[in-house]
């Protein structure tokens, strides 16, 4: 194993010279098909840690679909149900574990996971392989693959799909080191480990929190620590469903999570499951057409000749009314900061999407309020003391 790999450019085009190295021993990578680039190798070195993590922290094997340097989705493998298997559109119903956590991580948000970078816990199998295959993506970081699955990942993108294989030994420097603008930063590591333990400090009056809820801010905190900041979470039956990234306010990081996560739920709606599609529609219409179908702007696009070639015959909207009606009835949402909530309203968007429990830093001045509005709806919220940042 080499001590560097040199890329095509950085983060653009005009980015040159461009090269991943490390300064004591190998790269704990292996490039077996394609070329990686240099976002690439962010979305997976980011993405391999959050998984690492999540296997630890579970017991379950995990996978993440990364973009941009946040992940889109992230899961363990829990078995899926008939209607998740509808809206992930996972034709082969015997999934291995492996396949049902990559299956959650990229439905979460098809929209964001659009040419992904993906992550797994644990060997590749074909399973999962196939899963991979029919998606657009970037490439994948694994441990390992088997020979068929790999085999099979070496035809997607005509011979050129990114494939890496990531020692899940390696264990990084203590220190890490980064430059901007010249100047040399230096920080040790953030090796905090995320367990039940950080989540046992509840504050509220319901104190209530039972295993899968336990599960799902585990998994939510774990999400977090590998999301750039200000983040919010939602977590729901062992994955997350709504991720707000790299927002300047909090209340913008619960809003734009809390608006993916009830696009994960709408789209379990009877009248999105019942949806018309035209026969061998492509997956990346279909999903469009879906994320417009369930959004405020679909009554502009009705009758519309581009929009009404996705289906066979026009659907009626989904109201308002429809809408709200059924959202009401989602309840046991776990959701997780990354710092502390600064006001209550972050409590009253969440508790809009269904959220029951919550973790969280604490240390405003105002975490009164936050309990009290978390009191009101009967919100079980933990203190973890610690925050998240990740930039």
């Amino acid at each position: 194993m080499s001590t560097e790999l040199e890329l095509k450019y950085g983060c653009n085009p005009n980015q040159k010279p461009s090269r991943i190295y490390i300064n004591k021993g190998s790269l704990p990578i292996k490039v077996l098909n394609g070329k990686p680039g240099y976002i690439n190798f962010l979305d997976a070195f980011n993405g391999w840690q959050l998984v690492k993590e999540l296997k630890e922290a579970t017991g379950m094997p995990a996978a993440t679909s990364f973009k941009h340097v946040s992940p889109a989705g992230a899961a363990v493998g829990e078995p899926l149900n008939d209607v998740l298997n509808q809206i992930f559109f996972t034709d082969d119903k015997e999934l291995s574990p492996l396949a049902c956590a990559y299956a959650r991580a990229r439905g979460a948000d098809r929209m964001s996971s659009f040419g992904d970078w993906i992550s797994l816990s644990d060997k590749c199998d074909l399973s999962t392989a196939k899963l991979i295959a029919k998606e657009v993506s970037d490439g994948v970081i694994s441990p390992d693959y088997d020979a068929d699955a790999l085999e099979l990942l070496k035809t997607k993108r005509k011979g050129g799909y990114n494939i890496v294989r990531m020692d899940k030994d390696y264990t990084p420097e203590p220190i890490e080191t980064k430059q901007v603008y010249g100047i040399y930063f230096e920080q040790g590591r953030n090796e905090l480990k995320i367990d039940r333990d950080m989540i046992a400090n509840i504050v509220t009056a319901n104190k209530n929190l039972p295993e899968s809820a336990i599960r799902d801010l585990i998994i939510s905190l774990i999400t977090l620590k590998y999301t750039q900041s200000n983040s919010v979470c939602y977590a729901y039956n062992g994955q997350a469903i709504g991720i707000g990234a790299g927002q300047q306010s909090r209340i913008h990081c619960t809003r734009l999570a809390g608006s993916k996560a009830d696009n994960f739920f709408l789209r379990q709606h009877p009248k999105v499951l019942s949806l018309p599609f035209i026969d061998n529609i492509a997956r990346t219409n279909r999903d469009n057409a879906i994320d417009v179908y369930i959004s405020s702007d679909y009554e502009d696009v009705i009758g519309k000749d581009v929009w009404s070639l996705n289906f066979k015959v026009q659907p009626k909207p989904l109201t308002a009314e429809e809408k709200k009606a059924y959202l009401s009835t989602i309840n046991g949402v776990s959701l997780g900061s990354d710092a502390f909530f600064p006001f209550s309203d972050n409590i009253d968007r969440a508790a809009k999407s269904g959220v029951k429990y919550i973790a969280q830093p604490g240390g405003s001045i105002r975490d009164d309020l936050v309990i009290e509005a978390c009191n009101k709806y009967d919100i079980a919220m933990a203190f973890t003391g610690i925050r998240l940042f990740h930039h």
